[in-house]
């Protein structure tokens, strides 16, 4: 079953670059120390990475997104540390080790009439322990961000808050997709019916959502939905979409939420569902930094990614991280 992968400070040798006069975020990163909890580290922000892609797969979707997380600690830990961040701020505790999981997945055959049931069951295994691990973090007071992996990863991000706060949560999906399929086989599209299902979710927003790839069910299901809403792509200009979206984000930030951003809802984002359109990564990130500075949200969880060798993928990242420490720390 995948479980949490501890670091300690001996991975940075295989991350950290070093230049005489300069200081990087990875020289000053705080890890647990032996027999040490969550609770005891005095780093208010909690990275740890998802390193898999088989909620993706089970979508049908594109795989690669299990390369995530190591391409955005390359970038991260060798951000300039200055008076604007703080190595200190961050425990990098670790991933949940998803080893298991994908080396059975790259052997089942999708010819087998149950490939996608037993594909939903391996994504069951990381729910469960991803859910463990964000209960734990947020419990502490601390805020989770995480890396890595499909969308189906939202459900242990919701449950294991909601777990922490002893109540449902609301979410802010910041995604060209709703993610709310039905509740068949777990995989990266039903995420949140399962979190909602369960009660986990009491308001859920998604902002930016594309007309093309929504179908009419999720539509209905959302109309008929006080706790449902929407905001389309396509009603969007860049005259009034960080208008909208503060709208939304007041409305859902007046309680406990997470923040959710699927990568394909940047234009040109190597992600599961590369899109030619959508926001820009400049939008993303004022949103983020938006949302941050809400007291109430709980976590960041960035998903979907695909590291190629075209684009800074890791970079991107961490840029969408700083920032959301960065407002958080200004509010």
């Amino acid at each position: 079953m995948a479980q949490l992968k501890k670091y300690t400070s001996r991975i940075l040798r295989e991350y950290l670059s070093s230049r005489p006069g300069e200081t990087k975020l990875g020289e000053h990163i705080t890890f647990l120390k032996p027999d040490e909890q969550v609770k005891d580290a005095e780093a208010p922000y909690v990275l740890l990475g998802v390193p898999e892609d088989i909620g993706v797969r089970a979508n049908f979707g594109k795989i690669g997104t299990a390369a995530a997380w190591n391409e955005t600690l390359s970038s991260f830990l060798n951000i300039q540390e200055n008076q604007f961040i703080s190595g200190k701020e961050f425990l990098l505790l670790g991933e949940i080790d998803c080893s298991r999981e994908m080396e059975v997945a790259s052997n089942l055959e999708p010819t087998d009439p149950n490939y996608f049931i037993k594909m939903g069951e391996l994504v069951e295994e990381i729910d469960r322990a991803l859910r463990l691990v964000v209960r734990e973090v947020v419990a502490a007071g601390k805020r989770p961000i995480v890396v890595g992996g499909g969308h189906n990863n939202a459900y242990g991000m919701l449950t294991g808050t909601s777990d922490a706060l002893h109540q449902g949560i609301n979410v802010l999906n910041i995604d060209a997709h709703t993610d709310l399929r039905r509740l068949e086989h777990r995989h990266s599209g039903n995420g949140f019916s399962y979190a909602i299902s369960e009660g986990a979710v009491r308001s859920y927003g998604v902002f930016g959502l594309h007309q093309n790839y929504t179908p009419q069910y999720i539509f209905d299901q959302m109309a008929g939905s006080s706790e449902r809403q929407f905001v389309l792509f396509e009603e969007l200009s860049d005259l009034n979409r960080f208008t909208a979206f503060l709208e939304m984000l007041d409305e859902i930030g007046t309680n406990s939420f997470g923040l959710e951003i699927d990568c394909d809802v940047i234009a040109g984002f190597p992600s599961s569902a590369l899109s030619p359109t959508g926001f820009t990564l400049n939008a993303v990130r004022e949103m983020v930094r938006a949302a941050a500075q809400k007291e109430h949200c709980k976590y960041l969880h960035l998903c979907e990614a695909i590291p190629t060798p075209q684009y800074p993928v890791g970079k991107a990242l961490s840029y969408l991280i700083s920032d959301f420490v960065k407002a958080s720390n200004s509010k």
